[in-house]
């Protein structure tokens, strides 16, 4: 049973996508405007955001730095202006930041600036667009949190905690919000070859491109999923992780891990 309302058609729906200027983000851009959505992207990068707007015609690019909260309410409210009906269908937080860190090397001001673009920036986010979600008794949230989020991972130190605290904010916002006709949702990647991801100096199993995870974001959309989790095959084994004893957990994640 779905715990949404579908998706199904996204004709004349305008969504805004922050975190747009590459890898997820750019991807279900490209991905809703092919299926007719009125796609609204933003981002600090100004640059890439035209480049996308002029290769996508009826597109809007609306730059904006989501560590700062004036600069978020006033992209809400531009988004706003431009959608056809006046109403937001859909907003996706995918902005994000990512570096290794292990507790040897441990830097507070590279932990606090994931904290700051995680979790601040999805509450600027929050605070732009909840009023409008409530004023329209409709619309779909959807956060981009990480499979990283579900446990403690080696060189997670300072992404885990940001990605755990976006799936927990999905899940209180979904009992408050549901009932009102307003969808949330949660996206827990696994790995995806973006600029982030990049950094990584391990293999990463079950990689997907950006396009392929735009496409399971879609269907998970058009699902009324609640949880949008991919590849299964790479995912069901942290979920299954999840769920085990501390005492099981930890030897197997540095036995699996070398650490």
């Amino acid at each position: 049973m779905p715990l949404n309302p579908r998706i199904t058609d996204w004709q004349g729906k305008t969504v805004w996508l922050v975190g747009a200027s590459s890898g997820i983000g750019l991807a279900v851009a490209h991905a809703l405007h092919t299926l007719g959505a009125k796609v609204v992207v933003s981002a600090r990068g100004a640059d890439a955001l035209a480049q996308f707007a002029l290769a996508h015609p009826g597109s809007l690019a609306v730059a904006a730095d989501v560590t700062d909260a004036q600069q978020m309410q006033s992209a809400a409210q531009q988004v706003l202006a431009y959608a056809p009906d006046g109403k937001l269908h859909l907003v996706l937080y995918c902005a994000a930041y990512y570096q290794p860190m292990r507790a040897q090397q441990f830097d507070l001001q590279q932990a606090l600036r994931h904290q700051r673009v995680n979790v601040e920036g999805a509450l600027h986010c929050l605070h732009a667009v909840l009023p409008i979600f409530l004023a329209q008794q409709s619309g779909h949230l959807s956060l981009v949190a990480s499979v990283a989020g579900y446990r403690g991972l080696p060189q997670s130190l300072a992404y885990g905690p940001t990605k755990a605290a976006l799936i927990n904010l999905a899940e209180s916002l979904y009992l408050d919000l549901s009932p009102m006709g307003i969808g949330v949702s949660v996206v827990n990647p696994g790995f995806v070859s973006t600029p982030l991801t990049a950094k990584n100096d391990f293999a990463m199993p079950a990689l997907l491109t950006p396009e392929q995870a735009a496409q399971h974001m879609v269907r998970g959309w058009l699902r009324g999923r609640f949880e949008i989790h991919f590849p299964w095959r790479f995912t069901m084994w942290l979920k299954w992780l999840r769920v085990l004893p501390d005492r099981w957990f930890f030897p197997l994640v540095r036995w699996a891990t070398r650490t």
